[in-house]
């Protein structure tokens, strides 16, 4: 086996991320976000949306409710997904222009 000089990985430099540590933070507390957004609001609002609205108010059967409420959730999750990609979007421009003016 070789042995390492006494330098060893001391003497490899060690890049500084503290300074993107805010935008780190800042992405994954939208990821985060958007993640609970995808699970809790298609799922409830196919759920509400079937006892309240199309069961309901509307007196819907329970097989076109299901149909009706599965739709509201399809609709939703393409809403919360674009909003991710907007966000998302935008935040990394804003990023990118502050590298830019440093």
């Amino acid at each position: 086996m070789e042995r390492y000089s006494e330098a060893g990985p001391s003497a490899v430099p060690v890049p500084d991320f503290r300074q993107n540590e805010g935008s780190l933070t800042s992405t994954l507390r939208t990821l985060l976000f958007f993640t609970a957004l995808m699970i809790t609001l298609p799922v409830g609002l196919y759920f509400s949306s079937k006892a309240y609205i199309f069961e309901g108010t509307l007196g819907m059967s329970d097989r076109d409710s299901y149909f009706y409420a599965a739709i509201v959730a399809v609709v939703t999750v393409h809403v919360v997904l674009a909003l991710f990609v907007y966000v998302a979007w935008n935040e990394g421009s804003r990023q990118w222009r502050e590298g830019k003016q440093d």
